[in-house]
C-alpha cells in the first residue's frame, strides 16, 4: 500500500467530515441571522456579536471560532474581532436576492435526516416519498430556488421564448406543474397580471405553502392539489413550466404525454433541469457531487418509494430530451440561457 496515496485518502475523509460540519454551522447562521447580524459591520468581537444578533453566548462563540477554522470568517488574533468577508455576505447575507445560496445548507440538513431510511431502501428497495420530508422539506427547496425564481424567471429566463411572452401579456395561459412552494407561478402573475396562472402539485403541503405565497403578495394564482391526469384541458395552456422535477416524476413519459395533452397546439413546455453533463466523467466537480447527493436523498429515492424508475437528479440534456421525444413532442431544443446550476429546453407538440 502506498503510505503517500493512503495519507491523502485520510485527508480526503477529514477534508469531507469538515466540510459536512461546515455544513452545519452554515445552516444555524443563515437559520438564526447570525450571517445578517455580521453583515457590513467589519471586525466584531465576540460580545457585539451576540448583542447584534440576541443569540447565546456560548453558542456564538464555538459558532465564530468554527468558522473561521472553515473559512468562512476572517479572524484577527490581536484584536479577537471575526469578520464577515463582503464575498460570503452576497452570497450568505442576501435571503431573496437571485444570488442566495443559504437555502443550500436547510437542504442539506433536510435530506441527511433521510440517510437511515435510505440506508435500508439500498437492502430492501423501495425509498423515501416526498411527503416524508415534511413541511420542512418543502421549505428548504423553496429557500434554495425562491431568489432565482421571483427575480430571473420573467424577466430573464422566460425572455427566450418571445411568442410565449407574447401570448401572456395579451391574456394567455400558464400551467407551473410540480409548483412547490409556488414562486414560479408567483412571478407569472406578477410579470403577466392578464393571464391565468395556475400551479400543480399532488403534495397537499405544498399547495398550502403556495397559496400562502401567492396571498402575501396579492398574486392570482389557482393552485390545484392534483396531478397531471386529473387536470382539465380546457381551452389548452399557452404555457406549461417544469421546474427541477422532470427527473423526480414517477411516470415520465406518461407525465410528459399528459402535458402534452394539456398544451395549445402551438403552445409551449418550458423545461428546467440541473446543469449536469450527460457524461459521467464529465460531472466529476463539485456542482454534480453535490446533484448526487440531492438524487440519492432525495430525487431518486423518491420516485422510487412510488414505484418509479428514480431517474435522478443528473439525468442529463441527452435523456431529458429522449424522454420528451417519447412522449410524442414533435420539437425539443436548448434554451441559450446563462445559469451556473440550471439547463433549460422548450419542447413543442
Amino acid at each position: 500500500m502506498d503510505k503517500q496515496l493512503l495519507k491523502a485518502a485520510a485527508d480526503k475523509i477529514f477534508a469531507d467530515m469538515a466540510g459536512a460540519m461546515t455544513v452545519g454551522l452554515c445552516y444555524v447562521g443563515a437559520t438564526t441571522g447570525l450571517f445578517t447580524a455580521m453583515h457590513d459591520k467589519g471586525p466584531m468581537a465576540l460580545q457585539a456579536v451576540v448583542d447584534a444578533s440576541g443569540l447565546q453566548p456560548r453558542y456564538v462563540e464555538e459558532w465564530l471560532k468554527g468558522m473561521a477554522c472553515a473559512g468562512y470568517l476572517t479572524y484577527d488574533p490581536a484584536a479577537q474581532t471575526f469578520s464577515l468577508p463582503e464575498e460570503q455576505a452576497y452570497l450568505l447575507a442576501s435571503d431573496g436576492t437571485d444570488h442566495y445560496m443559504g437555502g443550500l445548507f436547510s437542504m442539506a440538513t433536510v435530506l441527511l435526516k433521510a440517510a437511515p431510511r435510505v440506508a435500508e431502501a439500498f437492502r430492501h428497495g423501495g425509498g423515501v416519498p416526498f411527503s416524508d420530508f415534511g413541511p420542512e422539506g418543502v421549505v428548504a427547496l423553496d429557500l434554495v430556488n425562491r431568489g432565482q425564481y421571483e427575480q430571473r424567471f420573467a424577466s430573464y429566463w422566460l425572455r427566450a421564448l418571445p411568442e410565449v411572452v407574447g401570448r401572456l401579456e395579451a391574456g394567455g395561459r400558464a400551467l407551473d406543474v410540480g409548483c412547490g412552494a409556488g414562486r414560479v407561478c408567483v412571478a407569472l402573475a406578477q410579470a403577466f397580471p392578464q393571464a391565468q396562472i395556475f400551479g400543480l402539485d399532488p403534495d397537499g403541503e405544498s399547495i398550502a405553502q403556495a397559496q400562502a405565497a401567492a396571498q402575501a403578495v396579492g398574486a392570482q394564482v389557482q393552485f390545484l392539489a392534483q396531478t397531471t391526469g386529473e387536470v382539465a384541458r380546457g381551452d389548452g395552456f399557452d404555457l406549461i413550466t417544469v421546474c427541477d422535477c422532470v427527473h423526480d416524476f414517477a411516470a415520465p413519459v406518461q407525465t410528459l404525454q399528459e402535458i402534452r395533452r394539456l398544451l395549445k397546439p402551438d403552445g409551449v413546455l418550458f423545461i428546467v433541469e440541473p446543469k449536469v453533463a450527460d457524461r459521467l466523467e464529465d460531472n466529476r466537480n463539485p456542482m454534480a457531487t453535490m446533484f448526487y447527493g440531492f438524487s440519492v436523498f432525495h430525487c431518486m429515492t423518491q420516485s422510487l418509494a412510488n414505484g418509479g424508475p428514480g431517474l435522478g437528479t443528473c439525468l442529463g440534456p441527452a435523456r431529458t430530451g429522449d424522454l420528451v421525444r417519447e412522449a410524442g413532442f414533435s420539437g425539443f431544443e436548448h434554451l441559450d440561457i446563462k445559469s451556473q446550476s440550471f439547463v433549460f429546453h422548450a419542447a413543442r407538440p
